[in-house]
């Protein structure tokens, strides 16, 4: 009598076994399944794998360039950032499909401020140097600079970087210009007295108030200056190097840097670059 009911019981038991390990086994594979969709990128919150596309998906560049340094990079008199600078900014990041915003500060803080993530680039006549690309990445150069010793207009003694012998010589705080004549001229010529500017302005009064007797520059960026404020100063001898200014990023950023590469090349190709260049100095590109 018993054997039967005991039976129809053995038989419930592993039924109802049997609906547990099914529902264990759907609820395993879902979770799986939710698992992999995340880890595949489904999941909308999954973080950018590489700056170019934290960037893009930011929808905003952040570009750090001093801001005084005409026609490269000011402040208009509306206060917006204006120059060849900043009109290559803001057509890279149309390019790149995000809105640029510009951060302005001293030369000499921009490194740092890139360095410590507050940039996501430096465009402001940044010379691609050996000593650079050691703790920096460049796009390829958007710009070729000649050099120049500018002296007072009634300065005849100097003329040459041999005539700087016992002189003081400006030059911008953190730049090239001032590596250069640390590592190169100062061993050649001899011994003379570097004073260092924040801004290019001031070494510009210096100068024209006999307070220094040269400093060296590039032509683009003195005769705004000239015209604005009038100082008796002149360009003299033949240019003494000429430097190649980029884009410059945090190391190890592939994606970016080609982005980088391919905008600025789009734009030579169709001639905007042209354009931008003819607007800032009133002449072609040189080749």
């Amino acid at each position: 009598m018993n054997t039967g009911f005991n039976t129809r019981k053995n038989k419930t038991r592993k039924g109802w076994t049997l609906t547990a390990l099914l529902l264990i086994t759907v609820l395993v594979l879902s979770a799986c399944g939710s698992k992999a969709t995340t880890d595949n990128g489904g999941d909308a919150a999954a973080p950018a794998s590489n700056e170019l596309e934290q960037i893009k998906s930011a929808g905003v560049i952040k570009v750090g360039m001093m801001g005084t340094y005409r026609p490269y990079n000011f402040l208009n008199d509306k206060k917006e950032m204006d120059g060849f600078d900043a009109d290559i900014a803001r057509e890279v990041a149309k390019r790149l499909g995000v809105e640029v915003e510009f951060v302005s500060q001293e030369f000499s803080g921009l490194t740092p401020s890139l360095q410590s993530k507050k940039l996501d680039a430096i465009i402001s006549q940044m010379t691609i140097t050996d000593e650079r690309k050691k703790a920096l990445d460049f796009s390829d150069p958007y710009i070729t600079n000649s050099v120049k010793i500018i002296v007072k207009e009634d300065n005849n003694d100097i003329t040459t970087l041999e005539d700087f012998k016992g002189k003081t010589i400006g030059v911008g705080l953190g730049t090239n210009d001032e590596t250069y004549l640390r590592n190169e001229v100062l061993p050649k010529v001899g011994d003379f007295t570097i004073k260092t500017y924040d801004d290019v302005i001031s070494s510009l009064k210096d100068l024209d108030a006999g307070r220094i007797d040269a400093t060296i520059n590039n032509l683009y960026a003195l005769k705004p200056i000239v015209d604005a404020n009038g100082f008796k100063i002149k360009a003299v001898g033949e240019p003494i190097k000429s430097d190649q200014a980029g884009i410059a990023v945090r190391k190890d950023n592939p994606e970016l840097v080609a982005a980088l590469n391919d905008a600025l090349k789009g734009m030579k190709d169709d001639g905007t670059y042209n354009t931008i260049f003819k607007k800032w100095f009133n002449e072609e590109p040189a080749q």
